[in-house]
């Protein structure tokens, strides 16, 4: 993981606009991103009432994150997830809406 992120800096988000990597923010001034973050193409975030992603999370493609919502530290949300509920470190989360599946190995 250490080699995918050598050269991870924080992307430009700008309100209702897709960011380089295809991902779309509402309410921007809500979100608090993590360090290291891999956030898949077509994922849409819903900050209205406060989003945390925490440092290392991944998020498959085409995913949906509610408001209201934190997504731990080095967790994984499967592509196409619906994250209508806080996610704890270090699990996979999957489906629609997601279930955790599986526990990660910490960082």
């Amino acid at each position: 993981m250490k080699e995918r992120f050598k050269k991870w800096k924080y992307p430009k988000i700008e309100e209702g606009k897709p960011t380089k990597y295809n991902w779309l923010v509402h309410h921007k001034e809500n979100l608090k991103l993590g360090y290291k973050t891999d956030i898949g193409a077509f994922t849409y975030i819903n900050a209205k009432n406060g989003v945390i992603i925490e440092d290392y999370v991944q998020i498959g493609s085409h995913s949906i994150i509610m408001p209201g919502i934190t997504i731990g530290e080095n967790s994984v949300i499967g592509a196409f997830g619906f994250v209508n509920k806080n996610i704890p470190p270090n699990v996979i989360a999957i489906g629609i809406p997601v279930k955790i599946i599986k526990k990660t190995n910490s960082r």
